[in-house]
């Protein structure tokens, strides 16, 4: 039996996870924002820790509690994403995206890595859209103030989980870090949305495969964590996680920024 924490685990590819690990006997965490749809949807068979995982406060506090109640944790699943049309700020004054998709991870991953480092093969799988370019960092503007666009926050965000699972490798080398882009899934597409978004993701979600088939390399990334540090998978596809776009000044620079921003809160 292992234990495995999801973050995002009422929706999507996320849930399937979860219904999935309890089938095998696992002891499952799920964070999310929504205790009665928790319990609606798996009742007293997982633990649910209720967090806005777009807040940093709620995040560190879901942190604290799950750390609490399971000195070893085997497997850190990272899901939670929330599409915005229009550029939305949490009531931390941060951007959405980069609040959820980015330091709620790195909150996450941070703040869990003692109990993960108690595991015989601990791994932290980071759903997140990994293999873009460093050119889809906007270094000077992170929370995107200028030129905000859903589909161009979305980007940078699976960008800067690169360059997170680079930097995390580096300071935790006994933790393996798995970064997954399972492709084009029917999930419940979490966010708010213009019509002509709207439209394009009713046109994906038509031909989109069912969540069960985006989990195998994730169930894989679980049951036999890889050998090398960081991985990647791109719809089932290794790719090379060596080269510019996973540079590790880059993680280093984007390591201190973090820090730095959230400085005097973890």
């Amino acid at each position: 039996m292992k234990t495995v924490v999801v973050a995002g685990g009422t929706d999507g590819i996320g849930r399937a996870l979860v219904e999935e690990r309890l089938g095998r006997g696992d002891r499952v965490v799920v964070i999310g924002r929504d205790p009665a749809k928790g319990h609606e949807l798996f009742g007293g068979r997982v633990e649910f820790v209720t967090a806005d995982l777009s807040l940093v406060g709620e995040t560190m506090k879901a942190v604290d509690a799950v750390a609490a109640g399971n000195p070893v944790v085997d497997a850190l699943v990272l899901c939670a994403r929330h599409y915005r049309s229009e550029r939305t700020e949490t009531a931390e004054g941060i951007e959405e995206n980069f609040a959820l998709l980015y330091l709620s991870r790195y909150l996450l991953g941070h703040g869990l890595a003692p109990a993960m480092a108690r595991a015989p093969r601990p791994v932290v799988v980071n759903v997140a859209g990994p293999g873009g370019g460093l050119h889809l960092v906007r270094w000077h503007d992170l929370e995107l103030r200028r030129d905000y666009h859903g589909g161009a926050a979305l980007g940078q965000g699976g960008k800067l989980n690169d360059l997170l699972g680079v930097a995390f490798v580096q300071r935790y080398p006994g933790i393996r870090y798995v970064l997954v882009h399972p492709g084009a899934t029917a999930t419940g597409f979490s966010g708010t949305y213009d019509p002509a978004t709207r439209a394009h993701v009713e046109a994906i979600r038509a031909t989109a495969k069912p969540p069960s088939a985006a989990l195998p390399p994730i169930l894989a990334a679980i049951d036999d964590p890889p050998g090398e540090a960081l991985s990647a998978i791109v719809e089932g596809r290794r790719i090379a996680v060596d080269g510019p776009d996973f540079d590790a000044g880059a993680a280093a620079r984007l390591w201190s920024i973090t820090k730095e921003r959230l400085d005097g809160r973890a």
